[in-house]
């Protein structure tokens, strides 16, 4: 919950609106606390992965409890039966299977970061220029840039989200809201985008998979079969229940992840991606000229390329520390929009509001006090060498105070009617005639006669000084709200 912090105000000084300075602590914020796209952070910012990462739980259970059973009921008796290399084997994949997975779900795809307002604005005006446009015109929203690559023309698209023009094969994953280089694919099964920096660890991850799995499911088959031939295929099945188990789940699973290893296999072979191999941005139905610009001739080379390359250091920084002056967006609060505030100051009560308050309360209570209520006539009197006023008290252009727009509808009424008590009630107030009674400051010479057709009710010393401070209770009780 937040705090909420409150300055005492002290009723007795001179300066009423002074209030004692409230230090605030500057608190240090890492990135990834602050990052904009849809993604989970671990281990203060060194994993990161989806936002959806149900099914990538599911992929560990199964792999850990599938390799469970099969360290458990099969390689007991496959290491006595046929030779002690079987679990060791096992063991291997399942660690290799495990690392990559890991290694894919846990690390940055290749995010590319957003663009600062400034970026984008520079970027605006380049695009203005370019285009030819006025700033009064129309101009459409920029869509695409055209770039060639080994003769190959290559259209860049703007994205309006990240406020950037995408590099070449790069794209944005929808479910995680960041531009990915080198985008494959989102695979809800490792919890994370597929992109250029963790393509090769998800390659490895599912081909090593394949072979565990062909692995598990031809060891268990074996484990049957030779118990079957010493007491029968049902006792064979009784005595070893997982090992059903663990042939279901890897029968209906090998075809699968078997096929996707294919996939990748000729991907990787021809230098594409899958989110190009799905729209067909190279094929050759599009026209003869059209070829893979990424393509090295080889497979070889494509291979080695895809594999065997430096991985590219992160572009986000999400473990970097937020600059101290570095304006945050916060959510506007009871109607008024903040500009460059930080979330250290979300955390308090807006100061600034409270005084605007206060400079009502008091405004309204220095300013003369009307009544609207005739309460006793009197008949004009002619003023010597002046012309006589006809008009009423309330026909004065009097400074009224301007309520805040943070609070509700206040008039000079209703505030008045709570803090002067009514005629009835006056005991002790002295009441001046229209003679005596004080013009409005800056409208008539001090000590000139005024004839009213309303009737002031003015307050001596001693309730001015009760009207302060019920002003200043006024205030404490805003301040709280």
């Amino acid at each position: 919950m937040k705090e909420c912090g409150y300055s005492e105000i002290n009723t007795r000084g001179t300066s009423p609106m002074e209030s004692p300075h409230i230090k605030k602590k500057a608190t240090v914020r890492r990135k990834w606390e602050v990052f904009p796209g849809r993604n989970k952070f671990y281990c203060d910012g060194r994993v990161m992965m989806a936002r959806q990462t149900g099914v990538f739980y599911l992929t560990l259970i199964l792999i850990l409890v599938t390799s469970g059973l099969f360290f458990a009921f099969d390689c007991p008796y496959l290491a006595v039966k046929i030779t002690p290399a079987i679990p060791v084997i096992g063991g291997i994949l399942v660690f290799f299977v495990m690392g990559t997975l890991l290694r894919t779900s846990f690390s940055d795809p290749g995010v590319l970061p957003r663009a600062t307002p400034d970026e984008a604005a520079d970027l605006e005006r380049q695009i203005d220029v370019a285009n030819g446009s006025t700033s009064g015109g129309y101009r459409p929203p920029p869509r695409t840039k055209e770039v060639v690559i080994n003769g190959q023309t290559v259209k860049l698209k703007y994205c309006f989200t990240c406020k950037i023009f995408r590099p070449p094969r790069a794209s944005h994953c929808s479910l995680c809201d960041n531009c990915v280089e080198r985008f494959d694919h989102h695979c809800p099964w490792v919890g994370n985008c597929v992109g250029k920096r963790n393509y090769r660890f998800f390659y490895m991850f599912i081909l090593s998979l394949s072979f565990l799995t062909v692995f598990i499911f031809a060891f268990v088959i074996t484990h049957v079969i030779l118990r079957s031939q010493q007491s029968g295929f049902l006792n064979a099945l009784k005595d070893s229940p997982a090992s059903v188990l663990e042939a279901v789940v890897c029968f209906f699973s090998v075809w699968s992840i078997v096929g996707l290893s294919g996939f990748h296999t000729y991907l990787i072979s021809s230098n594409q991606t899958t989110n190009e191999d799905i729209k067909g941005s190279w094929s050759s139905k599009r026209g003869k000229e059209n070829y893979n610009p990424y393509s090295y001739g080889n497979i070889f080379k494509n291979c080695c390329a895809a594999l065997c390359g430096p991985v590219n250091p992160s572009l986000i920084d999400r473990r970097g520390f937020v600059p101290a002056d570095m304006p945050q967006a916060v959510s506007p609060s009871n109607g008024l929009t903040m500009y460059g505030s930080t979330q250290s100051q979300s955390n308090m009560c807006d100061q600034d509001q409270c005084i605007q308050s206060t400079k009502f309360v008091l405004q309204a209570a220095a300013t003369p006090l009307l009544q609207n209520e005739p309460s006793v006539t009197s008949d004009e009197l002619p003023l010597p060498g002046k012309t006589s006023i006809h008009a009423p008290c309330t026909s004065l252009a009097l400074g009224q105070p301007t309520p805040p727009s943070s609070m509700p509808n206040l008039n000079s009424e209703s505030i008045l009617t709570d803090m002067i008590p009514l005629k009835e009630d006056l005991g002790n107030h002295q009441f001046l005639t229209p003679d005596e009674a004080p013009s409005p400051p800056g409208m008539l010479p001090v000590n000139s006669p005024v004839t009213h057709s309303h009737t002031m009710h003015v307050l001596n010393l001693v309730s001015q000084d009760s009207l302060h401070e019920d002003s200043v209770r006024g205030l404490v009780k805003l301040s709280s709200v």
